[in-house]
């Protein structure tokens, strides 16, 4: 599903450069649930931003599905991230003005797809992470958990092959979370969507297939889980 090859990531300012990804190598197989875990700073969300394609490395490959990305022009991009890969972030990113319903259709304006089915995609989706019932409410009507079920129908309406989830707990109490990460694991589970999550919490690491962890930059280990 997605194949790294010796990723450099370096952010250069007139005065400093910092060296935020060295020499990182890494697949990650269809239909795999790898998390990520490292200290704040480590490079975790740019590693995770380059997989997104919202980043560039300053080297190396990176290959999603068979394709080579470097050298995509922005419109190319766009269009493969639209069609290919769902997001979801710590702080939700929901347009407060907007009722969850049309929220949760975003992604698929940029689309060739009729106001009607946008409409079905999106209840579908919202009857998926059991939110069917506050599909016209408002995200400040929403708690944290709640907000975060919305997000994620967001980034399944389109359906993905690739999900891709920035400390997706990190705002939830532990209950929260929990109810979050089994949403999570059904949709690899049934529908076999891939998907790597940056975590700083091991039990939830625990519960997905691979663990790789970053230090300074560098990928320093793997470890697979059995789950069932």
């Amino acid at each position: 599903m997605i194949h790294l090859k010796n990723i450099e990531k370096v952010y250069r300012t007139d005065t400093v450069e910092t060296l935020a990804l060295h020499n990182i190598s890494l697949d990650i197989a269809k239909g795999e649930f790898l998390s990520i875990m490292g200290p704040s700073g480590c490079g975790k969300s740019t590693l995770l931003n380059i997989m997104g394609l919202l980043d560039e490395p300053s080297a190396g490959v990176v290959n999603i599905e068979n394709e080579t990305i470097t050298g995509f022009s922005d419109k190319k991009l766009s269009r493969f991230r639209n069609r290919k890969i769902g997001f979801i972030f710590q702080s939700y990113h929901l347009i407060n003005d907007l009722p969850v319903l049309d929220n949760v259709e975003l992604p698929l304006l940029y689309r060739d797809v009729s106001g009607a089915e946008r409409r079905r995609l999106a209840t579908e989706a919202l009857e998926k992470v059991g939110l069917s019932n506050r599909m016209k409410h408002y995200p400040s009507q929403l708690s944290g958990g709640q907000k975060q079920r919305v997000a994620i129908a967001r980034a399944i309406v389109g359906r993905p092959d690739l999900i891709l989830a920035d400390e997706p707990t990190g705002n939830l109490d532990s209950a929260m979370g929990n109810e979050i990460m089994e949403i999570l694991e059904q949709l690899n589970r049934n529908d076999r969507t891939t998907i790597v999550m940056v975590t700083h919490d091991e039990g939830m690491a625990r519960r997905t297939h691979r663990l790789v962890r970053l230090f300074d930059g560098s990928l320093v280990s793997s470890n697979s889980f059995y789950n069932d």
